[in-house]
C-alpha cells in the first residue's frame, strides 16, 4: 500500500480511518464493491453531463469521495480531503463496433472480471465509474460503480448511488423505500421467556466458542464451492445474476410462516447443495458454512444524504455490520421430493443463530484485539474468517418505484464485494419491487 504521511496541522482538517476501514485497506486484504446499473435505453450522456452529475451530486455525498487514505506520523490512518479530479475516475471502454449482443455480453463480462480484480490506486480517492454504452442480452448500457469497501459498507454506498437516482415517473418525488417490520415481538408469556433466555445463553456460549474456531483453526471441507488454495481473491470471476418473482418467494413465506430472508437464503443453499451433488455427489454433504453479514443499525430503512452523514452515533454512514456463521444445511432425500422442507431447515438454523449474542461478543473480541494488537492482526483474523469458510451471503434493500439516472431509465441495479478470500458470494438485492 503506498504510504503518505501528514504532519500536525494537516490532521486537523483529518479525519481517523474507521475500524473496518482500516481492516480492509491492510496487508492481507482489500475489500471493494461494485455496482452495476443497467440501463433500458441507449446511454446518450456527455463527458460534461456525467463530469456535473459526480461533481455537484455524487462528491458532496460524503468527504470521504474527496478524500485519500494516508498514515500520520503516529502511524494512524487518517482521511485527508483532496481536490478530486472527476476525469482520473471516469472510463469508457471501447469494444469493436457493429457486434452482436452476445459478442457485447462477453466483452462484458471480462471487463468486469478485470476491474474486479485490479486494485484502485491509493494516490486518490478510492472509487471510479465505468460507462458502458454497448448493449448486452440484458441491457442497452451498463453504469459501474467501483467503490472501496473502507469507504462504507453495502448499506452506505448502495443509498449513494440510490441518492443519485431519481423516480422515472416524476424525478421531482424522491424514491421511497420499504419499511423493514420488527420480527421481535414478544409474545411470550414470563415462563416461556425464561425459557427463551436459557436457550439464548446457551445458543451464545456454543456460537461464539463455534465462530472462534471457525476463525482460527477449523476449516470447512475442500468441495466443489470451496477449492482451500491460498489467494482465491487474485483469480479471475464470473458474475451472474438471477430474478425471482417476489409474489412467488411471498407465497412460500406464508406457506412456511418464515421471512422473506428465510426463503432466500432457502433458496440459495439448496442451489448450492444441489449443485455440489451434480458436480460430485460424494461431497454433495462436505461440511459447509456461510457468513451471514448482518446490519447492525437500529433504523428502519434508507435515510436521506443529509441523515447519512452526520457525524454523531445515529448517522447510518459506515461500516456497520456483523457477520454469524450458518452451516449449510445437510441436503436429503425428502428434500428433493419436497424442497420446501430445506428452506424451513434453513430458517430455522437462522433463527437459532440469532438467538444468540455471539455477534455482539465477537464485535468486542474484534474491538479488543484492535486495541491491543493493532488493526493488521485484527485483519489476518478477518481474512482467516473468510478464508475458511465456503461462501457470504449479504443483501440490500431497494426501492418501490422505478429508477433513472439522467432521464436514462434504469432496468437493474446489483452489487457484488470484490476481494475476498472466498470461491463463491451471493448478494440479495431487493432492489425491484416496484410493479410494471
Amino acid at each position: 500500500m503506498e504510504i503518505n504521511f501528514i504532519n500536525h496541522e494537516e490532521e486537523e482538517e483529518s479525519q481517523p480511518v474507521s475500524p473496518t476501514g482500516q481492516y480492509f485497506t491492510s496487508s492481507v486484504i482489500s475489500v471493494s464493491v461494485i455496482g452495476v446499473l443497467e440501463s433500458e435505453a441507449p446511454i446518450e450522456i456527455d463527458d460534461w453531463q456525467a463530469e456535473a452529475l459526480l461533481k455537484d451530486v455524487f462528491l458532496p455525498i460524503n468527504p470521504r469521495f474527496s478524500s485519500i487514505m494516508v498514515i500520520d506520523k503516529r502511524g494512524v490512518k487518517q482521511w485527508k480531503k483532496v481536490e478530486a479530479n472527476i476525469k482520473d475516475h471516469m472510463y469508457k471502454p471501447i469494444f469493436p463496433e457493429g457486434k452482436s449482443a452476445e459478442f457485447y455480453d462477453d466483452c462484458f463480462n471480462q471487463y468486469l472480471s478485470k476491474l474486479a480484480m485490479d486494485q484502485l490506486p491509493k494516490s486518490r480517492p478510492l472509487w471510479e465509474i465505468h460507462i458502458i454504452k454497448y448493449p448486452t442480452k440484458n441491457s442497452a448500457g451498463n453504469v459501474v460503480f467501483k467503490l472501496h469497501h473502507a469507504l462504507g459498507d453495502g448499506f452506505s454506498l448502495m443509498g449513494a448511488l440510490l441518492s443519485c437516482l431519481q423516480r422515472a415517473e416524476n424525478p421531482q418525488l424522491p424514491l421511497t423505500f420499504p419499511a423493514l417490520m420488527n420480527q421481535n415481538m414478544n409474545t411470550d408469556d414470563d415462563h416461556k421467556g425464561i425459557f427463551k433466555n436459557v436457550i439464548g445463553i446457551f445458543n451464545t456460549v456454543s456460537d461464539f466458542g463455534w465462530s472462534l474456531l471457525k476463525s482460527s483453526v477449523i476449516e470447512d471441507d475442500k468441495s466443489p464451492i470451496r477449492s482451500g488454495d491460498v489467494g482465491v481473491q487474485f483469480r479471475p470471476i464470473t458474475i451472474t445474476t438471477m430474478t425471482f418473482s417476489l409474489d412467488q418467494i411471498k407465497k412460500v413465506k406464508e406457506i412456511l410462516q418464515v421471512t422473506i430472508n428465510g426463503v432466500i437464503c432457502g433458496v440459495i443453499f439448496l442451489g448450492t447443495r444441489l449443485y455440489m451433488q451434480e458436480v460430485n455427489n460424494e461431497q454433495k454433504n462436505a461440511d459447509s458454512t456461510s457468513l451471514v453479514l448482518l446490519n447492525t443499525r437500529n433504523i428502519g430503512g434508507y435515510k436521506s444524504v443529509q441523515e447519512m452523514v452526520k457525524t454523531d452515533a445515529e448517522s447510518p454512514w459506515g461500516n456497520q455490520f456483523a457477520f454469524i456463521h450458518v452451516s449449510l444445511p445437510h441436503l436429503t432425500e425428502n428434500d428433493l421430493t419436497n424442497p420446501l422442507n430445506f428452506a424451513l431447515k434453513t430458517q430455522e438454523t437462522i433463527m437459532r443463530k440469532k438467538n444468540s449474542a455471539a455477534v455482539l461478543l465477537t464485535g468486542k473480541l474484534l474491538d479488543a484485539v484492535r486495541r491491543y494488537r493493532g488493526p493488521e492482526v485484527t485483519a489476518k483474523y478477518i481474512h482467516s474468517t473468510l478464508k475458511n469458510t465456503s461462501m457470504t451471503v449479504s443483501n440490500v434493500i431497494g426501492p418501490v418505484e422505478r429508477m433513472a439516472l439522467a432521464n436514462h431509465p434504469v432496468k437493474g441495479l446489483y452489487f457484488m464485494v470484490v476481494g475476498v478470500p472466498q470461491v463463491q458470494i451471493f448478494h440479495k438485492s431487493h432492489i425491484f419491487l416496484f410493479k410494471k
